[in-house]
């Protein structure tokens, strides 16, 4: 009995044994299969990493020790700071109006039912890379307003509530007996009361000459009123037409202002016909003629979009068209897992849509708001692209960020020790983050 005992208890110990072998040989395999992707990790990752970090202590050409030379670089090139501080402004603004306009969209198209179609198109843009966008916004914000849809639209507005002129060229011409005057132009000598005046121009293309004009007349004696003629005084043709005086092919200045100015004051004022034709009242009687400024007033061109005022900014808007379909599509799935429940119990309780929107929804979505935010503020620390591509030469300067400093310290001006010492900067700005962002994550994983 002692015996078959003994002999059925034997096998016993041999068990733990069995165990970790099958463990040992779990974790083997699991190693192998994680050893490819761990040797990229390695060379694509850890290695770059190691080897900008000890590159940020050599020397330029990486044959001596600099010391911490290149780091000091960080805080005293001009170039340098103006990037560290655009990309203040990136991590402040981009972020944020990304995540609010991915939360508004994600919110309002909840309501609708093409409220997916929409989603669609706003998302679209995360399919075009950051090259593509580049070009397009290149255009976009291209000055001529007949390429560059912003300028088309922005001059469109402008010129509904404050028409350019159709005479930005105009000047006298030889034997004028106008004067420039202040951006306009005024003539020489006072005018009479029923002598007509001649105020002859030059230097308007026949092809920009407002609609409605007419072939230039002279002006009529009027009795106790000022009349004249204000036209393009040109024939085409060496010797052809008369100076002072409108000739068969020559057109009038409609719409030209005339202003009659007596000691510094206007006494009487008169737009010219579709022929060049005008009349003043009498009170213009011994008063000189002033064509104002505003007749020859340059065309609105819009705004200059890519100018060192308004670089930065404008490749902003760029990335927020890009980024806030990826912003609404998270927050859209965060807001599916809000209760209903708890939304129409505020509804009931009497609280508005703005309330329930404020003081439920927000707070419910406020840590898919933060996954968002923080993802994009990592996202902007390192934007290249859209900077490189949008901005043109004369305001790259202007629109520096930290990562096209980087390639231009490497790679244009052959500093690789400081490109290295920015690049190691850049990731100490960005581990904080990240690791924010995993014990969110991890968090949310918990509950």
């Amino acid at each position: 009995m002692a015996s078959a005992a003994a002999a059925g208890a034997a096998p016993g110990p041999a068990a733990p044994r069995g165990r970790k072998s099958v463990t040992g040989t779990r974790k083997a395999v699991a190693a192998l299969f994680l050893l490819p992707a761990l040797v990229l990790l390695g060379a694509l990752v850890v290695y770059p990493i190691g080897y900008s970090i000890v590159r940020s202590f050599s020397n330029a050409s990486g044959d001596g020790f600099a010391g911490f030379d290149n780091y000091k670089t960080l805080f005293t090139d001009d170039g340098i700071r103006t990037a560290l501080k655009n990309n203040v402004i990136w991590v402040v603004f981009a972020p944020t109006v990304a995540t609010a306009l991915g939360l508004v969209f994600a919110v309002l198209t909840e309501r609708v039912r093409w409220g997916t179609a929409f989603k669609l198109v706003v998302f679209m843009p995360m399919a075009i890379s950051m090259l593509a966008a580049g070009i397009i916004f290149r255009l976009v914000y291209d000055q001529d307003p007949d390429k560059g849809v912003a300028n088309a639209v922005w001059v469109g507005v402008h010129d509904t509530f404050a028409q350019s002129s159709a005479f930005p060229k105009a000047h006298p011409g030889r034997k004028s007996p106008l004067v420039a005057d202040g951006g306009g132009f005024v003539t020489r000598d006072t005018v009479r009361a029923g002598q007509p005046v001649a105020l002859p121009l030059v230097g308007v293309a026949p092809d920009q000459l407002p609609d409605g004009v007419k072939r230039a007349v002279a002006a009529k004696p009027e009795p106790g009123k000022v009349t004249g003629t204000a036209w393009q005084d040109f024939t085409r043709g060496k010797g052809v037409g008369r100076l002072g005086a409108p000739d068969p092919s020559e057109v009038g200045y409609a719409g030209m202002r005339v202003e009659a100015v007596k000691d510094g004051k206007v006494v009487a004022s008169a737009e010219a016909s579709g022929d060049g034709t005008f009349t003043l009242p009498a009170a213009a009687d011994g008063a000189r003629l002033r064509l104002p400024a505003d007749n020859f007033r340059e065309p609105y061109n819009g705004v200059s979009w890519l100018g060192p005022a308004l670089v930065t900014p404008a490749i902003i808007g760029a990335y927020v068209w890009m980024w806030a379909g990826f912003a609404m599509v998270l927050i859209a799935a965060g807001l599916a897992g809000v209760p209903r429940e708890l939304l129409e119990a505020a509804r009931v309780d009497g609280a508005s849509e703005w309330q329930v929107f404020r003081k439920v929804t927000v707070p419910l979505l406020a840590p898919v708001l933060a996954v968002v935010l923080v993802t994009l503020m990592i996202n902007v620390l390192k934007v290249f692209d859209l900077v490189f591509i949008i901005a043109p030469g004369s305001s790259q300067d202007d629109a520096n960020v930290l990562a096209l400093e980087l390639y231009r310290k490497g790679f244009s001006e052959g500093r690789p020790g400081v490109a290295s010492a920015i690049s190691v900067f850049l990731l100490l700005l960005v581990i904080p983050v990240m690791l924010f962002n995993i014990r969110r994550l991890r968090r949310e994983v918990r509950r």
